[in-house]
């Protein structure tokens, strides 16, 4: 599902060399809990043109300042040096490519929290960074999985740690699940917000279709019985161009602060990996803010401000140069009113209409997810009672004459909480979650970016309405024809797409090579991930 989690998930993977069995034989790297979604709820509003983070290798020498700079801001790569001389890391540094020295930072530079080490990825049926340049390779699973050489049995923990499969439908599980996510997930760079899952949305995120238990994963401290660790998958179907694959999509790896050094991350994919293949799925999605090999597409986070005034309290929006928080507030008003004819919340007896009409957007999409009908009910339809407690919000427009739905907007609630702030205690984030619109399959384009417009504006007035303080978009869909014309501003942070056990040429991000939304750059993802 979808951050800038910055690893909104990790795929499943399994401990052993792409091209051996399914036994794992590799040394575990350390690595510590990923740091991607921070950049998806709390990244800036700064301009930046985008590092290419698709260079070739690099042969030049490294200074010795640069070389200890770099292994400072990765833990995971400092590890894997220990124990060599200066020189010798040295010359393992410069044989690194650029995407190697690069593997698990953020384009920040910023990565306490490593997503596991390059030493790790390249045990895994991932692509690797050297395989670029050397010519087409057709879409495809990197290698088959063999379910009977699957082990049965979880590689052990470190000692005073067991792995514990965690029951969401009991209440003290999936609050346990909860406090572990609100205490140590994710923060921004700073510390000045923290994401704040309600218990009702991971009910939403980890409990749809086709769940089970045994793909919730957590550990525990054996003696005093506190979770420790944890990552979660859920069941989905997928279409990479014309492959329809089932998937788990990762989610949800959290390591306790204090365990970071423990390596806790790279066996954690792999037991949820182990469980998924014995299950019968054998690839993945997932997304991180980091660098990882090897992403199948980039993209870049951009937010617009509902309530300028307390983002600008909260630390959230700068005040830009030679404006006025007057100025500002005017600048990001919206109307009072709706536009789109015929538009109401989605019920339950628009299901079909709605699947029928997204699943028919979402194949102009290189990358996308082929939604059954009960996922629709479950994804998209509001089964919660209070507006307060609400996750997603959807909304259809029906033609008033032939009871048609031609039009679909949704978006879902993800809050933070403010730290160390007097005045607010948390900010309200919507995100821009599937639409779709049958103006989308006519030939005139004019038309469909016009409609494009005002439905997500409407989307935006019915989020203010809501009492969001920011809505947060991707630049995947069609969202480059109207990022900028709705005053969408930049962020800093980066969401990287990844497939796991599964090869796949690249798919456009919506981002030029200036990182700046692009309409040539459209249909290429078409999967939002929580």
């Amino acid at each position: 599902m979808s951050d800038s989690k910055d690893v909104k998930g990790k795929g499943p993977s399994s401990n052993e060399p792409a091209q051996t069995n399914e036994t794992p034989t590799d040394e575990t790297p350390a690595a510590a809990e990923p740091s991607s979604k921070k950049h998806k709820l709390f990244g800036s509003k700064k301009e930046q043109d985008g590092a290419d983070e698709g260079a070739s290798g690099t042969k030049n020498k490294m200074s010795e300042k640069a070389a200890e700079m770099l292994l400072e801001k990765n833990p995971a790569l400092k590890n894997e040096m220990a124990g060599l001389d200066r020189e010798q890391a040295a010359a393992a540094l410069r044989k690194m490519g650029l995407e190697e020295l690069l593997t698990g930072l953020s384009l920040k530079g910023k990565n306490q929290k490593d997503m596991a080490s390059y030493k790790f990825w390249q045990t895994q049926p991932v692509p690797h960074f050297n395989e670029k340049g050397k010519g087409e390779v057709a879409d495809g699973p990197i290698k088959i999985i063999d379910p009977e050489r699957v082990s049965r049995e979880p590689d052990a923990l470190i000692e005073g740690f067991e792995w514990a499969t965690l029951d969401l439908s009991d209440e003290k599980e999936l609050s346990e699940l909860w406090d572990l996510l609100t205490n140590h997930y994710v923060e921004d760079d700073n510390a000045m917000f923290r994401l704040r899952y309600s218990q009702e949305f991971l009910h939403w995120a980890l409990m749809s279709p086709g769940w089970k238990k045994e793909w919730h994963v957590g550990v525990r401290a054996t003696k005093s019985r506190k979770l420790v660790a944890s990552i979660c998958g859920v069941p989905t179907e997928i279409r990479v161009r014309d492959q329809k694959l089932k998937v788990i999509e990762i989610n949800f790896l959290c390591v306790h602060k204090k365990l970071r050094s423990k390596r806790l991350a790279p066996v954690l994919i792999k037991e949820v990996t182990r469980r998924c293949y014995l299950n019968g799925i054998y690839q993945a999605v997932y997304t991180a803010g980091v660098i990882l090999p090897t992403p199948v597409s980039s993209c870049r986070y951009y937010h617009r401000a509902l309530d300028w005034l307390k983002l600008y309290e909260v630390g959230f929006s700068p005040m830009p140069t030679g404006s006025t928080k007057a100025r500002q507030i005017a600048r990001n008003q919206l109307p009072s009113a709706t536009s789109t004819p015929g538009l109401r919340p989605m019920e339950a007896k628009d299901i079909d209409a709605v699947r029928d009409l997204l699943d028919r957007y979402l194949q102009r999409f290189q990358l996308n997810q082929a939604f059954s009908r009960e996922e629709i009910q479950h994804w998209l339809v509001n089964q919660v009672p209070t507006e307060a407690e609400q996750v997603v919000f959807s909304y259809v427009a029906e033609d008033s004459e032939t009871h048609k739905i031609t039009d679909f907007v949704s978006f879902y609630s993800l809050e933070s909480t403010v730290i160390q702030n007097a005045k607010h205690k948390g900010v309200r984030t919507a995100y821009m979650y599937y639409y779709a619109t049958e103006t989308a399959f006519n030939a005139d384009e004019k038309a469909y970016k016009e409609r494009l417009l005002m439905l997500i504006n409407d989307a935006l007035i019915l989020a203010k309405k809501a009492r969001f303080d920011v809505f947060n978009a991707l630049t995947i869909h069609d969202n480059p024809l109207f990022l900028e014309q709705l005053k969408f501003g930049a962020g800093d942070g980066q969401l990287h797409y990844y497939l796991y056990n599964y090869r796949a040429s690249p798919v456009p991000g919506g981002v030029n090579e200036r990182n700046l939304p692009d309409e040539s750059k459209t249909g290429g993802v078409g999967i939002v991930m929580l």
